[in-house]
């Protein structure tokens, strides 16, 4: 647009326009008059009118000082409280600090929004209740201490726990950032590492929604609040969701992103303003956006800024000078800011210097802040993000208010101290004999600020964070013989992909549980042969389907209902695996059990959302992931991204993950079953399961007799082959078991040697047995021995163990194997596409490797001669001068 046009030629025209818009406000509040802008935004657009590109606003607080609604509490008494937490939260880190453990902590982030969380606790967060469910918090993970601190001013923590903050080894310690692992009854979410929370949290607004839909349990009056950091926000894992949310429309969720313009090391944004880059990212993807940027002193100042200059000031300052201003004095920021222009020097002139400096951020008002959850809480069909400006390290002087270091700050002086707490204006609780002991303050049970704080609680269901260990729901589950279609032998050849479909769809149907299954898939239920269930059993969409899918004339249309069950992701790992938290856990933010099945390319499981995988077992998650067309030589043509020999790896680092790797449909009928038991049954364990299927068919046999507990435990006797030479052990598992059938066919009938042919189900679990067995006989010497499942099932014959995935997994169960001619076969590598026949060549796992590296090490003990080896590579056509596969 030219300068000319921007020039009004009709004054009273735009009077007009803008009486208009003044009285819809008046007379239909500001929803109608949003409503109308943004017909006329859109109407314009259409007649091609050229349309402003910025999406901010002026730098000052988005609610005006006419529309905050009164405060409900008594000031004083919260200013108090609060003042009391700071100084507890402080104390923890110093506290642990003096003993020289190099145990670190974090002080200024709590410091810093110490009003968002009291302004909570008091007004907002309903703890959890039977009546209506309470509210879903992920807390700032760096602001642990502060939690801390107030749940031990509540009674509900101790000082010896304080004292042994960030020291849990030998018990009563408190975690370094929420950990649900650690405190179980405690933390709801891990939020560490940076950007889990924000995303997690939209999934949980948007799970809450989908229990509702499904008319499993009301959830409208429930919330989620996510506490995050504006450094924070640069993880694209914090922003790549959050168009989601608003297409979702989420009002459930309310961000609060504490911006004190500080990421770990120096400014997040010093040459520019975060607040204005994330109000911008934030009202483009459809979200309410609320800045709380001043406190109540600024009012006084904006309303006498008659020449706009002070406003001007605000908009013009970026955030390296706003955090140089909080790091000095009133008599720089007088000279530095207000003395930019004569306009805003003279709004200061009657004012102190230490009257400058007392001018508060918003992100320390609880007026304001309460204005901007109150109006969050008020919104309807839109996710709410609260940017609330601050100071990092508030209140702590020249120890780390507003400087780079703050955040790393640990230790402090005395004379910080005493500055702390005069601050803090506690010198009443905290004598100068006192003072050198870093005292942890309480409140008497006869003061006000007791019974205040304790009545707000009440009126707010109970304490928080608070979280359910156990379901008390009793959930009737399936036996084994529920799968008994997928016992038998198959009538044709079928994948363990489609093995799992088919127990899906028994537990689907199931009268006890077939409500709890949430199937999540990351859009490729076609890949998988699950198209079944759109119409079986719909796709989840708050919004039900307002179109005509093309394929309604289909049996398995692609179904959309408000109703849904199925989480149908798009091509978003890592929301899925968001999804599939919030339904694995559930049972402790719901006290509703929930079974999740995701099913997903292998490939793009751990390696992808390994952080998240991490974050499931840390948040307790009981559930079932599945890694469909696993492998490295399974997935004909995809190569080298798509193709997985290593996620059984990732999947044991994991310490409550319980993987497998199942030749056949029985083996993952028996696994599905016995890991709903161990899960959701009577002991409730706190574990969730790994799964890799094929999308390679085969003969299915039906399950051997006696097998179930080598299934559990992971391995089991399939069946043997005669000869009179010798005996070996071939040990596989997937789809390589076909190979290793065929190698056993061909040692037995050209070659003379028998063969036991062995399904290792898990090489992982046996190794942990193993390790635990190991663990046990070297601290109990003198007790009986114990002896692990493994080397109870095989005997000392040459073993030969051959995977479809790296030989690091059938490898770590070398030293309980009884035999010393251990051999190992696997798909180390990059992946590359050709046909399974090249690629099992290319890696050495097809049955030729397998016969001759049986030979060969059966020809190490003189079983047979090194000859046959050699005839046996020429025979089946091995290049031995083809470089290694690893390298290739």
């Amino acid at each position: 647009m030219s300068e000319v046009n921007k020039i009004d030629v009709d004054a009273l025209e735009t009077q007009e326009w803008l009486q208009a818009l003044e009285s819809v406000v008046r007379e239909e509040g500001v929803e109608r008059a949003q409503y109308l802008l943004e017909q006329v935004l859109e109407q314009a657009r259409l007649d091609g009118v050229d349309m402003p590109t910025g999406t901010t606003t002026n730098y000052v607080n988005t609610i005006p000082v006419d529309q905050e609604p009164a405060y409900p509490g008594d000031v004083n008494l919260e200013r108090r409280i609060r003042s009391i937490i700071r100084w507890n939260a402080i104390m923890i880190v110093l506290r642990a600090s003096k003993k020289d453990l190099d145990l670190g902590g974090h002080m200024a982030s709590y410091q810093s929004s110490a009003a968002f969380y009291e302004v909570c606790f008091n007004h907002f967060f309903k703890a959890p209740n039977e009546v209506d469910g309470g509210d879903l918090v992920y807390y700032q993970g760096h602001i642990s201490p502060g939690i801390y601190a107030r749940a031990f001013v509540e009674g509900r923590l101790t000082a010896e726990q304080l004292d042994n903050f960030r020291q849990e080894v030998d018990g009563k310690g408190l975690p370094s950032y929420p950990h649900p692992k650690l405190m179980p009854e405690f933390w709801q979410f891990p939020t560490v590492s940076m950007g889990l929370g924000p995303i997690a949290s939209i999934y949980q607004a948007r799970f809450l929604k989908y229990l509702d839909g499904r008319g499993l349990k009301d959830t409208k009056n429930q919330r989620v609040y996510a506490f995050l950091g504006d450094g924070e926000m640069d993880e694209p894992e914090s922003r790549g969701a959050i168009s989601f949310a608003a297409r979702e429309k989420l009002d459930n969720l309310c961000y609060l992103i504490n911006c004190n313009l500080q990421r770990l090391d120096g400014p997040v944004m010093g040459n520019g303003k975060i607040i204005q880059e994330l109000e911008g990212l934030f009202k483009g993807a459809g979200w309410n956006v609320i800045k709380v940027v001043w406190g109540s002193g600024w009012d006084i100042l904006l309303a006498k800024d008659t020449s706009g200059k002070l406003l001007q000031l605000m908009n013009e300052t970026i955030d390296g000078d706003y955090q140089t201003y909080k790091a000095k004095d009133g008599a720089y920021v007088r000279e530095h800011f207000f003395g930019r222009y004569p306009e805003t020097a003279a709004l200061v002139a009657d004012m102190t210097d230490d009257e400058i400096f007392a001018l508060k951020r918003g992100g320390h008002e609880p007026s304001k802040l309460y204005a901007a959850f109150k109006k969050a809480e008020q919104t309807n069909d839109r996710p709410t993000v609260i940017l609330a400006k601050t100071v990092k390290g508030y209140g702590m002087g020249e120890a780390a208010e507003g400087k780079n270091i703050a955040h790393q700050v640990k230790k402090m002086d005395m004379s910080h101290v005493e500055h702390l707490r005069d601050r803090l204006g506690l010198q009443d609780l905290v004598s100068e004999e006192q003072i050198k002991d870093l005292p942890y303050l309480t409140l008497e049970e006869s003061s006000e600020e007791y019974k205040y704080l304790h009545a707000r609680r009440d009126a707010l269901k109970g304490y928080t964070p608070t979280r359910i260990p156990k379901f008390t729901e009793e959930l009737k589950l399936p036996e084994v013989d529920a799968f008994k279609p997928l016992l038998e032998e198959q009538k044709r050849d079928i994948s363990t992909t489609m093995g799992f479909v088919r127990a899906l769809n028994v537990l689907l149907k199931d009268k006890g549980i077939g409500k709890n299954i949430v199937p999540i898939i990351a859009d490729e239920a076609r890949t998988f042969g699950m198209e079944g269930l759109f119409r079986q059993i719909g796709i989840y969409n708050p919004h039900g389907q307002n179109y005509t899918p093309q394929d309604r004339d289909i049996v398995s249309y692609y179904k959309e209902a408000t109703s849904g069950q199925v989480l149908q992701e798009g091509i978003n790992e890592l929301g899925a695996m968001s999804s599939w938290v919030a339904a694995a856990t559930s049972y402790s933010t719901n006290d509703l059990p929930m079974i999740p099945f995701y099913i997903y390319y292998s490939m793009f499981g751990f390696q992808r959302v390994g952080d998240m995988a991490w974050m499931a077992g840390d948040q307790q998650a009981r559930g079932f992931l599945l890694g469909a067309t696993a492998g490295r030589t399974t997935l004909n043509g995809e190569g080298l991204q798509h193709e997985d020999g290593h996620s059984h790896i990732l999947a044991n680092t994991v310490p409550n993950c319980i993987s497998y790797d199942p030749t056949y449909a029985f083996e993952v009928a028996v696994i599905i079953q016995d890991g709903i038991r161990r899960m959701y049954g009577e002991n409730q364990e706190n574990i969730y399961y790994y799964l890799t299927l094929m999308n390679e068919n085969y003969h299915q046999p039906a399950m051997p007799e006696g097998a179930e507990e080598g299934i559990r435990k992971g391995i089991y006797k399939l069946e043997s082959y005669e000869g009179k030479k010798a005996n070996v052990q071939l040990l596989s598992s997937g789809t390589i078991m076909t190979e290793v059938r065929k190698a056993a066919a061909i040692l037995s009938e050209e070659y003379g040697i028998a063969s036991d042919v062995y399904s290792v189900t898990s090489f992982n679990e046996l190794t942990r047995d193993g390790q635990d067995v190991e663990r046990f006989n070297m601290l109990n010497p003198e007790s009986e021995q114990k002896t692990p499942y493994i080397t109870s099932v095989l005997n000392d014959s040459v073993t030969v163990a051959a995977t479809d995935y790296m030989k690091n997994y059938a490898e770590q169960a070398r030293s309980f194997i009884p035999s010393s001619n251990y051999k190992v076969l696997g798909t180390d590598g990059y992946g590359r596409s050709d046909s399974r026949e090249n690629l099992r060549r290319h890696f050495e796992v097809n049955a030729s490797y397998v016969v001759v590296a049986t030979l060969s090490e059966l020809a190490k003990r003189g079983d047979v001669e090194k000859s046959v080896v050699v005839e046996a590579i020429k025979k089946f056509d091995i290049d031995t001068n083809k470089l290694n596969p690893l390298y290739a």
